[in-house]
């Protein structure tokens, strides 16, 4: 693998653990196929607003086990909690006009006529918000790799390889 391609894939899946850590537990895998409610008592991710405090401490549990992978040192810990906390803000808003959307997508799709304009709308509405959240998290994985060091960067993309490899195989 090139140096090229080691990177495009390291930012890849770098990219595809942020937007899993950052969904953020309960609803997260729900949010991720479609917004049921979650595998855990109590909890769709779409379902509500999220505790900061539990959202905190959510981030926290995933940085630490993602610390350990990378051999992360505290002060190293320290800047990927606040990172990601601060993703995690952010991209709160983006979370709630995401559910807003789906009602009104069901709502449309139920509507006694069919309004292309308003589903176009919608459409483009949607596109706005995901490239909102996709800069939001490019700046989040800019910022995390900026942390690591070379060596913890080739780590995780290796372990990512090997993750990619075991799913696919």
């Amino acid at each position: 693998m090139d140096d090229t391609s080691r990177r495009r894939f390291f930012r890849r899946a770098t990219l595809a653990t942020l937007i899993g850590a950052l969904a953020a537990g309960p609803g997260g895998k729900a949010w991720a196929h479609g917004g049921h409610r979650g595998w855990h008592r109590g909890g769709g991710f779409l379902g509500g607003p999220l505790d900061p405090a539990a959202l905190d401490e959510r981030i926290e549990r995933m940085v630490k086990h993602f610390a350990v992978e990378v051999d992360a040192t505290a002060e190293q810990k320290a800047k990927l909690g606040e990172i990601a906390k601060a993703a995690a803000r952010e991209l709160q808003p983006l979370r709630q006009k995401m559910f807003e959307a789906r009602k009104r997508g069901i709502e449309l799709l139920a509507a006694p006529t069919i309004d292309r304009a308003a589903i176009e709308r919608l459409r483009a509405e949607q596109i706005q918000t995901a490239d909102a959240a996709s800069r939001r998290l490019s700046q989040a994985l800019a910022d995390t790799a900026e942390v690591l060091t070379l060596e913890q960067r080739k780590q995780l993309a290796e372990r990512f390889q090997r993750r990619h490899v075991r799913r696919r195989g």
